[in-house]
């Protein structure tokens, strides 16, 4: 006897704005925006696990990170994520930016316990990669990237700190590290004062990392140099107009790029797509706060964390890494 399973049907949110035929090729205007989950505080740092085909992403309120995939659906993967401490931490405790590293081990930025750290996917056990500068504090570090060479880039701001920026137990200013092979870790771009997600170009001769800034809400583009140090920063895309003229909701905050070099940043209204000569071509428009989003499937799935959603829409284009 055939037995035949019937394909889940999600509802849908949003819609896809178009300001440029590039998009065409990118994203069809007519694409669904499903919520494949929900009921969560704050949904971030989404990352595709390639080998085991599930997506992890953090609830940084609550501590935890879920795993979603599409038989099983949302489950907690690892609780707590980012604060092992005694008593309460802030309002942000938990782990925030998720990737998988060159050897198959997850990699998280943590809020609450203020480092970065590895785990083994198949053993657990937790390794700190980096939980200070020259002897000082992080504040709470929220996204991270691996370049294919091993050294590891995060942004180091103050929203996890229970405080924030005026919080008593803060050591450092706001920047952007890197954390070489050899485990040493050196300050590569001070010049932001909320730096938050960010992403290789195809090619790593560029590093691109998102300001959430109200008055300077903007997309900054690095030049990579050979030593893995960063040159003089450019603004890549202003985004601040959304915000004061056009009255849209969100910052600058994750961001991940296809393999035709194309942003897809989340920021005001929802996920930007930003052309590689930073051109708006058009927006995936969430209804909500976007904060994060991810490749999966065959990488041309993209994965949205948007205030308490888990959502997805299937594009044209191919993100990097697959």
């Amino acid at each position: 006897m055939l037995t035949t399973h019937a394909q889940k049907v999600y509802p849908t949110l949003g819609k896809i704005t178009q300001f440029d035929s590039a998009l065409e090729s990118l994203v069809s205007i007519d694409a669904k925006i499903e919520i494949i989950s929900s009921g969560y505080v704050w949904s971030e740092g989404p990352v595709w696990n390639k080998k085991g085909k599930y997506l992890l992403f953090s609830d940084v309120p609550v501590n935890t990170i879920f795993k979603w995939n599409e038989i099983e659906g949302a489950t907690i993967f690892l609780s707590p994520s980012g604060y092992t401490g005694l008593g309460e931490y802030g309002d942000e405790p938990g782990s925030n930016g998720l990737t998988i590293n060159n050897k198959g081990e997850l990699i998280a930025c943590e809020h609450g316990d203020r480092r970065v750290s590895s785990m083994s996917l198949t053993l657990g056990g937790k390794r700190t990669l980096a939980d200070n500068y020259q002897g000082k504090r992080f504040n709470s570090p929220n996204d991270v990237v691996q370049h294919s060479g091993g050294a590891y880039y995060f942004t180091d701001p103050p929203y996890g700190l229970p405080k924030k920026e005026k919080d008593p137990s803060r050591e450092l200013e706001f920047g952007v590290y890197r954390i070489g092979t050899d485990g040493k870790v050196t300050l590569v771009a001070n010049d932001l004062e909320r730096p938050n997600g960010l992403a290789f170009s195809p090619d790593e001769k560029t590093l691109y990392v998102a300001q959430s800034h109200e008055d300077k809400a903007i997309y900054m583009a690095y030049p990579v140099n050979e030593d893995g140090s960063l040159g003089t920063g450019k603004v890549f895309f202003d985004a601040t107009y959304m915000l004061k003229n056009e009255k849209r909701s969100g910052l600058p905050d994750g961001l991940k790029i296809d393999k035709k070099g194309n942003l897809f940043a989340t920021g005001p209204g929802g996920v930007l797509i930003i052309s590689p000569a930073g051109k708006l071509l058009g927006r995936i428009e969430t209804g909500s706060l976007a904060a994060n989003c991810a490749w999966g499937d065959d990488g041309s799935t993209l994965y949205i964390t948007a205030d308490m959603y888990l959502c997805r829409v299937k594009t044209l284009t191919t993100g990097v890494g697959f």
